[in-house]
Order: C-alpha cells, then sequence, then structure tokens
C-alpha cells in the first residue's frame, strides 16, 4: 500500500468550488467540541483556580500546587537551559524581532481641507493571554513567536499559559519556563486546554494559599487570546470571541508543496515528512504537473517515513485522508490548485519559483525556492509560525504585530471647516431620517 494517495486533477476544468471539495483536508468539527469546551468555560468562570485544578487532575493527570508559577521556577529553568539551546531560542528571537519590528504601522495624518484633519493613530491592547501547547509535542518556539510579536507590538501585560506536566511536578515544560524566562515574561500558569482560554477571557480567582488566598485575583482578563491548540482550544476561542479578541481557530498543520520536474524529490519528501510529525492529522500535499517527480517523492517517502523518529505518527498522517499528491496538467492549473488550498505553509520549488510565489493569493506563509524549508520558517527565518489552518488564508493572515494592535481615528475640525461641510451633512441626515445629526452640526454656526 502506498505511503501517500494521488488525486489527479488532469484533464479536468473545475470552478472555486470544485476544487476545494477535490482537495485533501484535515476534518476539524469545531461545533462537536463547542458542546464539550462550554461547560469547562462556565466551570472555570465560576470557581476560578479551584475549576483549574480539578480540570489539570482529569486531562493532564497532574493536579499542580502552583496554577501561576512561582517566579523562582522560571529562573531556575532559565539557569538549567542547554547553552546551545538557549542560544539557539536567542537567534531565534532576534530574528523574529528584527522581522516584526519592520510591521509596525505607521500613524498618519491626512487633511482633507483648510483646518479638516483626520488621524489615525495605532494602539496596543492593554494585555494578552499567549497559549503555548504542550501535548504530542512541546514549544518553546511557540513562545518566540508569541511574546515577539506581542512584545514589539508595545503590549504592556503579557500572560503565558502551557499545559501542567506530570512530570515536572504539575509545572509547564520546563523549556517552555526557560523561554518565558529568557524574554522576561514573568507571568506564567500551568494551565492547559479549553480552561487556558477561559481562564484568560473571564479572569480566575484563586482558591488556596498558593494563589494569594481565596477570592484574591488570581489572573486578571485579557484583551486579546493567541495562540496554537487542538480542536478544543479552537472551540474555546470560538465560544469567547466578542469577549476578548482571538488570531484564529487554529486546526491541524499543513503544508502545500508546489514543485516541477526541476525539484528534488528528496528534499520534498523531507518537508512533507516534517510536517507529518505533527500529528496524526497533519496534512502534507504535493501539488506537482511532474509524473516523474510524483513517483521519485513516493519512493523517497517510504524511506523517510520508515527511518524517522516518529515513524507511526508519520505514516498515519501521510496515508490520511488530508494528505495527497495532486497531480496537474500545468502550472496555471497548479497555482489554482494551491490557491483553492490556501495552504498553512506553502512551499514552492520551480524553476522561476520568486516568480509564481509572486502570483499566490492564498498562504498563510510562503517558502520559496530549494533552500528555504518550511522547517526555516518553525524557528529562525525571522517570520512567524503561528498561521492560519483550514483554509482560513483565503480571509486571514498570520500572527504579527497587527494581531495586537488597534487604530483609533482622531478627527479634528475648525469651525470654518465644519462650516464648509455642513449643508451636505444635513441633507445625508435628513435622508435617513436622522434630523438632530445635522442639526447637532447647525448647533455650533
Amino acid at each position: 500500500m502506498p505511503v501517500i494517495s494521488r488525486i489527479d486533477l488532469r484533464g479536468r476544468t473545475l470552478t472555486t468550488a470544485e476544487l476545494r471539495r477535490a482537495i485533501p483536508r484535515a476534518p476539524l468539527d469545531v461545533e462537536a467540541a463547542t458542546g464539550a469546551v462550554e461547560p469547562i468555560l462556565a466551570d472555570v468562570r465560576a470557581r476560578g483556580a479551584a475549576a483549574l485544578r480539578d480540570l489539570a487532575e482529569r486531562f493532564d493527570g497532574v493536579r499542580p500546587t502552583h496554577v501561576r508559577v512561582p517566579a523562582h521556577e522560571l529562573a531556575a529553568a532559565l539557569e538549567r537551559l542547554d547553552p546551545t539551546l538557549r542560544s539557539a531560542l536567542e537567534l531565534a528571537a532576534s530574528r523574529v524581532r528584527a522581522g516584526h519590528n519592520a510591521q509596525l504601522p505607521r500613524a498618519t495624518s491626512t487633511e482633507l481641507a483648510p483646518g479638516a484633519q483626520v488621524r489615525q493613530r495605532w494602539v496596543p491592547v492593554r494585555r494578552v493571554g499567549l497559549y503555548v501547547p504542550g501535548g504530542l509535542a512541546l514549544y518553546p518556539s511557540s513562545v518566540v513567536m508569541n511574546v515577539v510579536a506581542a512584545q514589539v507590538a508595545g503590549v504592556e501585560g503579557l500572560a503565558v499559559a502551557s499545559p501542567p506536566q506530570r512530570d515536572n511536578g504539575g509545572l509547564p515544560d520546563p523549556t517552555v519556563l526557560a523561554a518565558c524566562a529568557l524574554l522576561g515574561v514573568e507571568e506564567v500558569y500551568a494551565v492547559g486546554g479549553a480552561q487556558a482560554v477561559g481562564m484568560f477571557a473571564y479572569g480566575v480567582v484563586g482558591s488556596e494559599d498558593a494563589d494569594g488566598g481565596a477570592g484574591a485575583e488570581l489572573c486578571a482578563p485579557v484583551d486579546v487570546v493567541t495562540g496554537p491548540g487542538n480542536v478544543y482550544v479552537a472551540a474555546a476561542k470560538r465560544a469567547v470571541r466578542g469577549v476578548v479578541g482571538i488570531d484564529s481557530e487554529a486546526g491541524p498543520t499543513e503544508i502545500g508543496i508546489f514543485a516541477d520536474e526541476t525539484a528534488d524529490p528528496d528534499h520534498v519528501a523531507a518537508d512533507l515528512v516534517s510536517q507529518a510529525e505533527h500529528d496524526p492529522h497533519a496534512s502534507s500535499v504535493l501539488v506537482t504537473d511532474s509524473l516523474a517527480l510524483a513517483a521519485a517523492v513516493e519512493d523517497r517517502l517510504e524511506v523517510r517515513a520508515a527511518a524517522t523518529k516518529h515513524t507511526e505518527r508519520v505514516r498515519t498522517a501521510l496515508g490520511g485522508p488530508q494528505s495527497a499528491i495532486v497531480l496537474v496538467d500545468d502550472v496555471e492549473q497548479g497555482l489554482a490548485v494551491v490557491d483553492a488550498y490556501a495552504a498553512e505553509h506553502l512551499e514552492i520549488q520551480t524553476a522561476d519559483a520568486a516568480a509564481l510565489a509572486e502570483r499566490v493569493r492564498s498562504a498563510g506563509a510562503i517558502f520559496v525556492g530549494a533552500y528555504s524549508p518550511v522547517s526555516l520558517g518553525d524557528y529562525v527565518a525571522g517570520s512567524n509560525h503561528v498561521l492560519p489552518t483550514g483554509g482560513c488564508a483565503h480571509f486571514s493572515s498570520g500572527l504579527g504585530v497587527m494581531s495586537f494592535m488597534k487604530s483609533v481615528q482622531v478627527i479634528e475640525y475648525t469651525r470654518e471647516a465644519l462650516a464648509a461641510v455642513t449643508e451636505p451633512l444635513v441633507a445625508l441626515a435628513n435622508v435617513e431620517d436622522l434630523p438632530a445629526h445635522g442639526e447637532a452640526a447647525q448647533a455650533r454656526l
């Protein structure tokens, strides 16, 4: 049985809707998960830290003594951090910081007429809650991506939550703690899953002396919740959206590779495997107009899937309905396919990769050429690895500075400038049957 299936779109003219249905996609039933998370969110809102401890015992197999990680534990985790890993995290943080500094928007001022001015200024949100998963894999790199983007935006209050680990005494993973300490984050919680989203959205009070006393504020509500997670985290984000802002409802990770006969099949196979090791539901999709490349990639996938550490997980992901090699007639059909797919990560390994990349409209991030693998973006490229999944790249962007900022319009007119536009203002107000609007302007004249 082949390690990955094929979908042959050659000789077919498909509408956008038909293309989207034809492309493999991991199932993500957020609606079904919503029913499971609603009582969790209600419990957290009602009982605070007591609920968080009960839920940790239920889902994580450990009851944390400290819901908020003590400062000395953060310092100790950084002290014990392997020097090589510390250097890697410092490099990642410096590059992500540089990349995100370039995203900062500029204030603008427009003079529409003498004395008539509209200004736009950009303001960071006050406080954010950043979620770092801790399931099949642990992600200190996600600490970097979330925290640095928020810091560059100018957010004053940053709180991080990550699941308690049974083998770390109910604290989050020590590398995650070390990454927080390295970046100067002092507020870290041993809370995972939907309950972490609820804690951030509603705030929680303590239940024990370790929390500062029963009834004392343990975690204040935030304005925005960001960070990847499983379907229950996604469902919780959907449930609290409107109470707080969210970045996206992240689903299983995905890679799309658009390649022609010039691509190295081993490079392509290596990248498909690298994404498949995240999760049994991860999507690995190759789009190509080369039968020879498709066959060679299949051969290399067999070898690499057998040799990698997480063989079973990789084989499950590659063999699932969410992964496939998609055969197309030519570059134009290939572009239509990758745009319809709107992959979280899109690699372009073709003879004219840079030119084709400029034509792609829908992708979370685009990796151009043979020496820009997705794993580069996961860690040290300077981009952000928190990206839209499940086709959300059709309408949303990856995490960045703008995820933590909002624009405020400032309007300032003189008496003369107001007088110059009062007649059309009154006309518009009257046609909408809101005469007091016009009268408010006339009263000043």
